[in-house]
């Protein structure tokens, strides 16, 4: 159905069609969606469990809201029949990456995704600055998916297969082996230290690259993790303690980091990578409520963080600009938008009724199951989450007006709408979380 909706673009006049299209196409998805633990094979490559349903079923939703949040580049007539053909071949490369079976296939189309996401960043980003942003970006993920490449061939060479069915826990790996098959996806996720593309590229890349970029790009790392830990389960209990530690440390340091800056779109990607080292201590226990609670946060915080974007690209298009002094006191301009930004700071920092609200717990109980000595970290980290996202509400919201800004318009329905599609899912999910039990 995606293939079909791609000569669409190139209509005249087709940007809503695209935009509908694709919701249509999330809400056929959820339908035919098996609600079991079984592998559904479309063929022999493809296949999807309740893992790949959950992500999957994201991409559609966050590309549709994409589209709505980009209608700045329809009205301006900015390429936009090449902004939705590039959109709609990144949603064909998520799909395929989230529901192939073979290691390979998996990591051609993981590798692939980068490419219309360059684009986009490239072509309809803001500053100059944006190609430094778009080689960052691939050569970051490029250097750690080369090894990635030779550990895949390294392991066909001993075991005839790719496929997923077949992976069992294998004992005689080496560390190399381990480490060129996770590395790719620790610089995806992205882990502490390897994460100093995300904040370049966030701030670079115009609001759909932002959106895809944190709602989804992120979530194939862990994705990638759940998939091969089945594989490491002995080499995983030697090296996880030095990748839980630098997880809980780095968010904690990067908690600290999101609390000095003053650019709106810095703030929310350095609030990635805290959930994201979450998410990674989470996978790395290898306990069943780490993988449960990482998956969660996994589609928790694509929701979430997609809408704070949305948020800072709805100041920036009234006010130029992303800086903390100018956005203050945005209460006074737009009060209803205010509601908005509290509901998904909220969530951010783990409120319930939120999903991260679930997730964070489940990632609490695995992690403090693992050793005790890591609840220290998880106080610090937990509380400063919930000072950054009370930062950026309260800073930006209230405070004295800024002068030059009494001519801006206040929110449209469009943008209350889109709004509301990131937030409602967020806190209606928490009623199906059967649906986040994998593999019982």
């Amino acid at each position: 159905m995606i293939l079909f909706t791609i000569p669409l673009c190139f209509y005249k006049n087709s940007f809503w069609l695209i935009q509908f299209m694709f919701l249509i196409m999330s809400f056929l998805f959820m339908f035919i969606g098996s609600f079991n633990n079984m592998w559904m094979n479309i063929s022999y490559f493809l296949g999807g469990d309740l893992l790949s349903f959950g992500l999957i079923l994201l991409s559609f939703w966050i590309c549709s809201l994409m589209i709505m949040a980009s209608s700045s580049i329809y009205n301006n007539k900015n390429f936009y029949k090449l902004f939705l053909f590039l959109l709609l071949i990144l949603m064909l490369l998520l799909y395929c990456t989230f529901s192939s079976m073979n290691l390979f296939l998996f990591y051609l189309f993981f590798e692939s995704s980068l490419i219309p996401t360059l684009f986009l960043i490239m072509g309809w980003g803001y500053q100059p600055e944006r190609l430094q942003a778009g080689i960052y970006l691939l050569f970051y993920t490029l250097f750690a998916s080369l090894p990635m490449m030779i550990g895949i061939f390294y392991f066909y060479n001993m075991y005839m297969t790719l496929n997923y069915f077949f992976f069992c826990s294998l004992y005689n790996f080496n560390i190399f082996m381990y480490l060129s098959m996770i590395f790719a996806f620790l610089v995806k996720m992205p882990m502490f230290m390897v994460h100093l593309w995300l904040p370049k590229a966030h701030v670079e890349a115009p609001v759909s690259g932002s959106m895809i970029l944190a709602g989804i790009l992120l979530k194939l790392g862990g994705y990638g993790l759940l998939r091969v830990m089945s594989l490491f389960l002995m080499m995983g209990k030697f090296w996880s303690p030095l990748f839980i530690s630098i997880s809980l440390v780095g968010g904690f340091l990067v908690s600290i980091i999101c609390l000095r800056q003053t650019d709106l779109k810095i703030l929310i990607a350095y609030s990635s990578v805290a959930h994201m080292g979450m998410v990674l201590g989470g996978i790395m226990t290898l306990n069943y409520w780490g993988f449960c609670g990482s998956y969660t946060m996994m589609i928790a915080h694509g929701l979430c963080s997609s809408g704070l974007f949305c948020l800072a690209n709805i100041s920036y298009e009234r006010l130029s600009s992303r800086s903390m002094f100018m956005n203050s006191g945005l209460i006074n301009l737009m009060p209803s938008m205010s509601l908005w930004w509290f509901l998904l700071s909220s969530s951010n920092m783990a409120a319930p009724p939120s999903l991260n609200l679930l997730g964070e717990i489940s990632l609490l109980n695995s992690l403090m199951s693992w050793t005790w000595f890591s609840m220290f970290f998880l106080m610090l980290l937990s509380f400063f989450s919930a000072v950054y996202s009370l930062f950026l509400y309260s800073y930006s919201q209230h405070g004295k007006i800024y002068s030059g800004k009494y001519s801006s318009s206040s929110g449209y329905i469009r943008e209350y709408l889109l709004l509301f599609l990131h937030w409602f899912p967020l806190n209606l999910l928490i009623i199906k979380s059967e649906m986040f039990m994998l593999w019982l």
